[in-house]
């Protein structure tokens, strides 16, 4: 092959590389907007307002901060993403929003286990809601549970095939004490592959697991859902809600303290 068909096979990948990330970002934009009919109902419980809040969105994609302060128009919306990098629109997006909402959008590049950084951020601002979309299932922190999943797992010293427990007293403890409100949707699917789980912080939320975060909450905090059918989630209840996650592929629903 001549030195020309290979500068031509290098330029060819370079534009099919170019041409995922730019699907990638469509992608972004059209989930966000999609989500975001379920979680504004979240938000507006109660007839709740948003003007004035402030909203801290845990896991940000960038995007849905921007579509929640074009509707609703909070005072502020924290977007915290430690692969914030991996958004090549957010300085953008974080700088010409100002020209169209008075919302004040900020994003940072942080860790939800990153508590020095993370406390910081929340002395100087006041959340009133904490947003966590399609993230809860990459705040595992716990021993691995890989091979509870795999006899075959053998736990890595770089852990990218391991899954950690998801401990959910722990990280709903440390939700509310970053906001009153607290509001989940998670898309998920047991079968297939966690496409961008990070080290051992991913992995699909299975049933049983689903059953034991709702065992949870029904008991130690005031729980409403709204998809995927709408009530309190009472003890009796969890039984209900299981019935029906196993015929849809998200969930959503908001947690405050008794």
């Amino acid at each position: 092959m001549s030195c020309e068909d290979n500068g031509l096979l290098e330029r060819l990948l370079e534009c099919e590389t170019e041409l995922a990330g730019y699907k990638d970002d469509v992608a972004t934009w059209t989930d966000s907007l999609e989500e975001l009919s379920d979680i504004e109902d979240a938000f507006t419980a109660k007839e709740e307002k948003l003007h004035g809040k402030t909203i801290l969105d845990i896991g940000t994609d960038c995007v849905k901060p921007l579509y929640i302060a074009l509707k609703f128009e909070p005072e502020k919306i924290i977007g915290i993403n430690e692969y914030l990098s991996s958004y090549s629109f957010a300085a953008d997006l974080e700088q010409k929003s100002r020209l169209f909402t008075k919302t004040k959008i900020h994003l940072y590049n942080c860790s939800f286990f990153d508590e020095v950084q993370l406390g910081k951020i929340q002395r100087r601002n006041t959340i009133d809601f904490v947003l966590v979309s399609k993230t809860l299932h990459h705040l595992r922190a716990g021993e691995c549970i890989a091979e509870k999943r795999d006899e075959k797992h053998e736990c890595q010293e770089d852990e990218d095939s391991c899954i950690y427990k998801f401990e959910e007293q722990d990280i709903f403890k440390r939700l509310l004490r970053l906001g009153k409100r607290v509001i989940i949707y998670e898309w998920f699917d047991p079968t297939d592959e966690d496409v961008d789980k990070v080290r051992g912080r991913g992995g699909y939320f299975t049933n049983k697991e689903w059953r034991r975060i709702f065992s949870h909450l029904s008991e130690n905090y005031r729980v409403e859902f709204v998809e995927p059918l709408r009530c309190r989630l009472e003890k009796k209840e969890v039984e209900k809600v299981m019935a029906k996650l196993r015929q849809v592929d998200c969930v959503c629903f908001h947690v405050e303290t008794k």
